[in-house]
C-alpha cells in the first residue's frame, strides 16, 4: 500500500475515533502520535496523516456546512459515521490539498467506503465528493 494511501486511511481512522467518542479531532492525533511513539509495534503517524487531520480540523465547521447543505436528504447526524467521516476528509483534500489529483481522493475514499461501510457508501460518498470537487475552490472560506 503507498504511504499516502496508509496516511490517508490512518487520518481517517483518527477522524472516525474523535467523532466515535465525542474527542476533540486534535487530542485523538495527539494521543495517536503518543502511543506510536510507547509501542515499537505501532507504526508512526506520517506527516501526511497529520497534515491531513490538522487540516481537517481547521476547516471542521466550514466542511461540516458543506456536506450538509450539498447532501441530498442526509442530515450530516444521520449518516453512518464511516461515510461522514470520510466525507470530512474528503473535502478537506479535495478543496485545501492541491497535491493530489482530485480523482486519487475520489478513488480512495471511494474504496474505504467498500471496505468499511455499507453496500450504498461507496456510492453515496463518490456523488456527494463528486458534487464538491465540481463546485471546487469557490467553496473554500
Amino acid at each position: 500500500m503507498a504511504a499516502r494511501t496508509k496516511a490517508r486511511k490512518r487520518a481517517f481512522q483518527i477522524l472516525f475515533e474523535s467523532d466515535q467518542r465525542g474527542a476533540d479531532v486534535a487530542s485523538v492525533l495527539a494521543d495517536w502520535v503518543r502511543h506510536a511513539r510507547s509501542d515499537t509495534r505501532q507504526p508512526p503517524v506520517s506527516a501526511y496523516t497529520m497534515q491531513l487531520v490538522e487540516g481537517y480540523a481547521r476547516h471542521a465547521d466550514r466542511i461540516d456546512a458543506l456536506i450538509s447543505a450539498h447532501s441530498v436528504s442526509w442530515t450530516l447526524d444521520r449518516m453512518p459515521a464511516v461515510d461522514r467521516n470520510l466525507l470530512r476528509l474528503g473535502a478537506y483534500e479535495l478543496l485545501w490539498e492541491d497535491e493530489t489529483p482530485d480523482a486519487v481522493v475520489l478513488d480512495e475514499c471511494v474504496q474505504l467506503a467498500k471496505e468499511f461501510s455499507t453496500d450504498e457508501s461507496p456510492s453515496f460518498v463518490n456523488g456527494l465528493l463528486g458534487r464538491l470537487k465540481d463546485l471546487g475552490p469557490t467553496l473554500r472560506d
